[in-house]
């Protein structure tokens, strides 16, 4: 399973429970779409780390990594079926966005789509991979915190709150940490490849400062998420129940304090190379709890 890197497939299906909590908040949840949106992010994902593994293992820069082997770099499998299994996933991504596109009715989200796909592959594809510019984590906030989470809404209620957006910038921060500390961990070997990460134009300690940055921040981003659509909510429908809100509020910030903590202790301890993938495990989680806690508070706003 090491082949579809279980630890960021959180950055594919938190955004989506966020998305779906938000929908039902706004009484537009729909199961279906949930769905359809979860196996997109989901295909889109697992096509860009096969992408990712076809394109850093013709390019040599998976020689000497520190992290588990790859297909490609280890002579496992033949680079062009990773190559086809990554169009695969692209394939799949693209039919199950048409049907969700199709009930929706917004036909232009097929551009958005396109330019998802543009950017799961020229993240290492391409003469010139915006992964090796540094720009990766631009492009992980855009799609996996943004899109993701604001398109999933937008395909159920037919627009995006206010409100969402802070929590979708939470969501993609999260999801950018994943990336940072997965190249902190390449940090010495990717330049030797002309693999030029943010972790890398950073360098070692403003990269780990970045990393406290993306974490903690998304914890304020989520309570300003929550109490902004709790007063939205009891514009649109007056007279519900606040006697348990201050709960509500208390519960989500110690959960994602913890979890917070917890991906923060392998970085802040100078841990390096392969010393740092349970700081990536933890990051994948706390981002599925961020999108689970958030889109429970938000459902309770309302």
């Amino acid at each position: 399973m090491e082949v579809v890197r279980l630890r960021t497939l959180p950055a594919a299906v938190a955004p989506v429970i966020l998305g779906a909590g938000a929908a039902s908040a706004l009484g537009a949840v729909s199961g279906p779409r949930v769905l359809l949106a979860a196996g997109v992010a989901l295909a889109l994902q697992i096509g860009s780390n096969l992408a990712n593994d076809y394109s850093d293992g013709v390019r040599g820069t998976d020689d000497e990594r520190t992290g588990p082997p790859r297909l490609t770099a280890s002579g496992r499998v033949d680079p062009r079926r990773v190559k086809y299994a990554a169009f695969g996933c692209f394939g799949l991504a693209g039919v199950l966005g048409l049907v969700l596109v199709a009930l929706a009715g917004q036909w232009w989200l097929l551009g958005a789509g396109a330019a998802a796909v543009a950017a799961a592959w020229f993240y290492t594809g391409g003469s010139h991979p915006y992964g090796y510019a540094g720009l990766g984590e631009v492009f992980v906030f855009i799609f996996f915190g943004l899109m993701a989470t604001c398109g999933t809404v937008y395909v159920q209620a037919g627009g995006v709150p206010g409100w969402l957006w802070p929590a979708a910038c939470g969501i993609g921060l999260i999801a950018c940490s994943l990336l940072m500390v997965n190249n902190l961990r390449d940090i010495t070997t990717d330049p030797r490849h002309g693999k030029m990460t943010l972790a890398v134009r950073l360098g070692d300690r403003r990269a780990r400062g970045a990393f406290v940055v993306m974490v903690t921040v998304p914890v304020v981003l989520a309570v300003v998420a929550v109490v902004w659509a709790r007063a939205d909510l009891m514009v649109r429908a007056p007279g519900g129940s606040s006697w348990a809100w201050p709960g509500v509020i208390a519960l989500l910030v110690g959960v994602l304090a913890v979890m917070a903590a917890r991906t923060l202790r392998p970085v802040l301890s100078g841990a390096t190379g392969r010393a740092l993938i349970p700081a990536l495990r933890d990051a994948g989680l706390y981002e599925l709890a961020y999108g689970g806690a958030l889109a429970l508070a938000l459902i309770a706003a309302a």
